[in-house]
């Protein structure tokens, strides 16, 4: 079988960010990296399972909802995937990440589809690791840049 993409990128050269890992006709996706891969930090499942809902809600509910096509934990515990229609530029993904994390980090109140009923693992949240575990890329986030999302584009780790 042939590699799929995300194998064929190197994980030891970049660390925290956003990046687009590939696009396939009219979508476009992104890599959302809120850990260096590797490094010995992951995101738990909780905090990881909160931020899932809440960032999922964020950007369907924006602006950009009818160009989100999924946004979805990496199994690897480092970040999401987010999944664009092409009709979405680079810097308003950036922006929507940005807009997104900030609001989980100042996030109270009950986690959107925390039930039974909406979720298969309704108890599995942790809000207050999730609001801490967004900061790192919030920063790096700051002053982000398009060309910033190309893999190879030369960056501190």
């Amino acid at each position: 079988m042939k590699k799929i993409a995300s194998f064929q990128v190197d994980h030891r050269k970049f660390g925290i960010g956003m990046y687009i890992s590939r696009v396939d006709g009219d979508v476009v996706t992104y890599d959302v990296r809120m850990v260096k891969p590797n490094g010995g930090v992951y995101i738990s499942n909780p905090s990881l399972h909160t931020i899932e809902h809440l960032f999922a809600t964020y950007a369907r509910n924006s602006e950009f909802g009818s160009s989100i096509v999924y946004v979805g934990p990496m199994g690897c515990r480092t970040g999401f995937y987010l999944l664009t229609r092409d009709d979405m530029t680079g810097e308003q993904a950036i922006a929507l990440v940005r807009s997104a994390y900030r609001y989980i980090a100042d996030f109270e109140g009950e986690i959107p589809g925390n039930s039974e009923i909406e979720c298969g693992n309704y108890r599995e949240h942790d809000l207050e690791s999730a609001k801490r575990d967004v900061l790192p890329l919030l920063e790096r986030l700051e002053n982000y840049t398009v060309e910033m999302l190309d893999y190879s584009y030369k960056r501190p780790v």
